[in-house]
């Protein structure tokens, strides 16, 4: 479809794209742009590299009109210094009108040399929401005549923390249409924006394909926070007879020493370190030590130190936490034997923060984790700020989180009937 079919884009503007080697438009943008153009609010939802910072681009130069008034007509909040280079470099890619001002506005060394380029005019800024609420405060900001308040990346925004600055400057804008652009939409993301989106209409496009690998059977189980996620191991452990082999994979070492003494306290030595870092902990320096034990049940291993492990006839791999570099994770549950009658199972635990790494990740295996409904006896731990969350507590013997189990729920961890049988009648590992 040629892009001046049905999205109504000026000449000059299709001109742009033709030159710049945009021949047809993308899915997301079928989707949004005639929404956009109507004048609505809308939350768009794609993987990266499906069009979703080239969207909203091509909204604002299709509608956007010359004014001399020098105060700007479009707020763009993006979450880093690189995404406001690269979001002006692609409007400058586009745009053939040289006379519309684009101003950035990120971390930099003071700030009088981004108001001083604000004062002498400006039609679209593009900012952090850090930096645009600092400028903003000091009154070198004009958010009077916003007619476009877009955000992109999102739920980067939401990861760094960057919520309030993003939540204030909307608010502070009386009337404008506002779009919200992301990889991924969650409880955290819906809180910063609900606020100031006035019947925003979802779009959401998905470009995973068809499967690309053979892979493990996953199952991804979606918690609110750490605590949930510790309390969540603890039943899993407490079946004996299902989970007989684990490794657990997280990201530093101070959360491996806090699921092992939130753990071994509780299971008389069953759980143990890869290759520990402190004597009094136990720990095995070779995985084959730990297929071999009659004891231990459950390995904890740091991300970072556990590339080269061979996770072979390993029943269950657990990603407590997901690896910064998403190759890794994609090499552990890759099947090298498919052939095998006995299956490896992969579980993810991710919170809302992490749903955009697990979004990644499909894209690149070209399949969807299934989702897993949380079993019926987790006790679901309350939002805490970020420097009071602690795990359950090791020294308590009666825990919200070790519930005695309801007997309709018993060993019941939503892997599906057929699945369950298999895994139950695994040979334990000795």
């Amino acid at each position: 479809m040629a892009w001046s079919e049905k999205l109504k884009l000026n000449k000059r503007l299709i001109q742009s794209l033709t030159e710049a080697g945009f021949t047809t438009p993308k899915d997301i943008q079928l989707k949004t742009l005639s929404r956009i153009n109507g004048g609505q609010d809308v939350i768009a939802v794609g993987p990266e590299g499906s069009g979703k910072t080239s969207t909203y681009i091509l909204a604002v130069l299709n509608r956007f009109r010359y004014s001399a008034d020098g105060v700007p007509k479009v707020l763009i909040l993006v979450p880093d210094k690189e995404s406001v280079i690269r979001v002006i470099d692609q409007f400058e890619l586009l745009n053939k009108n040289k006379s519309i001002l684009i101003v950035g506005l990120y971390a930099a060394i003071g700030t009088e040399t981004q108001m001083n380029a604000l004062a002498d005019g400006s039609d679209i800024v593009v900012a952090t929401p850090d930096r645009a609420r600092a400028i903003y405060l000091k009154l070198g900001l004009n958010l009077n005549k916003i007619e476009m308040f877009v955000v992109d990346d999102a739920e980067l925004i939401v990861k760094q923390g960057l919520q309030l600055p993003t939540a204030e400057l909307a608010n502070s804008i009386t009337k404008a249409q506002r779009l919200v652009f992301t990889e991924v939409v969650h409880e955290k993301l819906y809180k910063m924006i609900n606020p100031f989106m006035k019947m925003p209409a979802l779009v959401e496009v998905d470009e995973a394909g068809q499967p690309k690998f053979d892979t493990h059977p996953q199952v991804l189980y979606h918690v609110p926070n750490f605590g949930t996620k510790l309390n969540l191991m603890n039943l899993f452990m407490q079946d004996e007879e299902l989970f007989t082999k684990m490794v657990v994979f997280v990201n530093t070492r101070p959360t491996a020493e806090k699921l092992y003494k939130s753990l071994q306290n509780r299971l008389n030595n069953k759980v143990a370190l890869y290759k520990s870092w402190f004597f009094e902990l136990q720990g095995f320096s070779d995985i084959e030590e730990f297929k071999g034990s009659d004891s231990v049940r459950l390995l904890i291993a740091v991300n970072n130190d556990a590339e080269s492990i061979k996770l072979e006839d390993i029943p269950f791999l657990i990603h407590f936490e997901l690896p910064d570099d998403k190759e890794i994770f994609i090499g552990r549950i890759i099947n090298q034997y498919p052939d095998k009658k006995d299956e490896t199972m992969a579980i993810t635990f991710s919170t809302d923060i992490e749903l955009a790494t697990i979004k990644k990740i499909e894209q690149v295996i070209g399949a969807k984790i299934p989702l897993a409904e949380l079993p019926d006896e987790l006790h679901i731990e309350k939002e805490r700020k970020r420097t009071e969350q602690k795990p359950v507590d090791p020294e308590s013997s009666t825990g919200d989180a070790f519930h005695q189990k309801k007997a309709s729920n018993s060993k019941t961890y939503n892997l599906g009937a057929g699945k369950k049988a298999k895994l139950t009648n695994k040979k334990k590992h000795s």
